[in-house]
């Protein structure tokens, strides 16, 4: 689809500023712009930078595809990233000096690379993590003995970012390796949960692969070896596994396993409070959220119990983002299936207001959408924008 032109941009960056009562004074200092240049871009007088956009978005709180629609510069970034991201791991296990950022500095980055995985914000990602990796790796190598476990969660925290980035962007074979990075460092951690959690993100391969039988057997005996739920950080772990095991069970077909997983991560559900742990969400709406992904999974016969457990309730936004626009994508299927297209369509656009680049890069954005086109006359203009949007024609 065509850039956005500056003066959409403008528009765009003028309204979330004044919704969020900041004057362009004020914008500039949080972003660390200068004052002319936030009047000259509100006015289209002047494009913005893939960086200075994205320091504006961060400064109003926003993804920075609110302000951009087009692919633009988080597809480019993403792109150009991942040979550097490939180059970086290649010798993970060799030691190559020591790295550029102290070991603060490098905590505090691998805490905001896990930030922007959990909002969807994969360009951000990418941008940093060539960089980032090669120093988490450095240091894993160079670390005194008291800090190797220390330095082994964040090589495997960073290792994890990383692979949203290419997992999303369906370079499969950099998040294999990028997977058997994060397992190496994980068992360096010696970390039981660490572990488990690592096992979590390896599912990622047999979904790609869709070798979900396999996968399946894979994520069974990760809850087996996995520390009993006696805390809430070991429940969190194990029945996030759970979870996955469900969604991953029925991709396979088999509702009996679906429905025995499900069951056991809504008990573990009820011992701990909606949150994230070890970098996974996990609690009763996250359940919820893939009671939804099970009966889409299971396919078009379960498409009422898909369309029951989304009715009347939508997930809170406390959430992270890329969970949240997940579920509507997979709520879309369901009600496409159910001969529901206005209601597809606008879980669809829901799903995009609160994680773009999740919702673009979502191979089921594409289909429903194209879909939609095909049978869906209401609203069309609309609908043509959101599917060129996408990619979907």
């Amino acid at each position: 689809m065509p850039p956005d032109s500056p003066q959409e941009i403008g528009r765009r960056i003028a309204s979330f500023r004044r919704a969020r009562r900041f004057t362009q004074t004020a914008l500039a200092a949080a972003s660390y712009v200068s004052y002319a240049m936030i009047r000259a871009i509100e006015r289209g007088a002047r494009r913005p930078s893939d960086e200075v956009l994205e320091s504006i978005a961060d400064a109003l709180g926003v993804d920075v595809a609110r302000l951009r629609t087009d692919p633009g510069g988080s597809e480019r970034r993403v792109h150009q990233a991942l040979p550097a991201i490939s180059e970086a791991i290649a010798g993970y296990d060799l030691a190559f000096g020591l790295p550029k950022r102290r070991s603060d500095e490098l905590a505090h980055e691998v805490a905001m690379a896990q930030k922007w995985r959990l909002a969807a914000q994969y360009g951000r990602i990418a941008a940093v993590m060539p960089g980032l990796l090669a120093d988490a790796i450095r240091y894993m190598h160079a670390a005194p003995s008291a800090e190797q476990r220390y330095a082994a969660q964040l090589l495997a925290s960073a290792a994890r970012s990383a692979d949203a980035v290419a997992y999303k962007h369906g370079a499969f074979d950099l998040s294999a390796r990028l997977i058997d990075l994060m397992r190496w460092a994980a068992e360096r951690a010696d970390d039981p949960l660490m572990q488990a959690t690592a096992a979590y993100v390896r599912a990622e391969t047999f979904f790609a692969a869709r070798a979900h039988a396999g996968g399946l057997m894979a994520l069974e005996r990760a809850i087996d070896a996995s520390p009993p739920p006696g805390e809430r950080r070991s429940a969190a772990v194990r029945g996030a596994l759970h979870m996955r095991a469900a969604v991953i069970a029925a991709r396979a077909q088999n509702a009996a396993a679906a429905d025995t997983h499900l069951v056991q991560a809504t008990h573990l559900s009820g011992q701990v409070a909606e949150g994230t742990y070890l970098g996974t969400a996990f609690g009763p709406e996250s359940v919820r959220i893939h009671e939804v992904s099970v009966a889409v999974g299971l396919g078009r016969d379960y498409v009422e119990q898909a369309l029951r457990a989304a009715a009347e309730w939508a997930p809170s936004p406390s959430l992270p983002s890329e969970r949240r626009s997940g579920f509507y994508i997979e709520l879309a299927k369901a009600q496409e299936w159910a001969g529901l297209p206005a209601e597809a369509f606008s879980s669809l656009r829901v799903a995009r207001a609160v994680a773009p680049q999740h919702t673009r890069e979502h191979p089921w954005t594409r289909e429903i959408a194209r879909n939609l086109l095909c049978f869906y006359r209401s609203d069309a203009e609309a609908l043509t924008h959101f599917a060129r949007w996408a990619g979907a024609v």
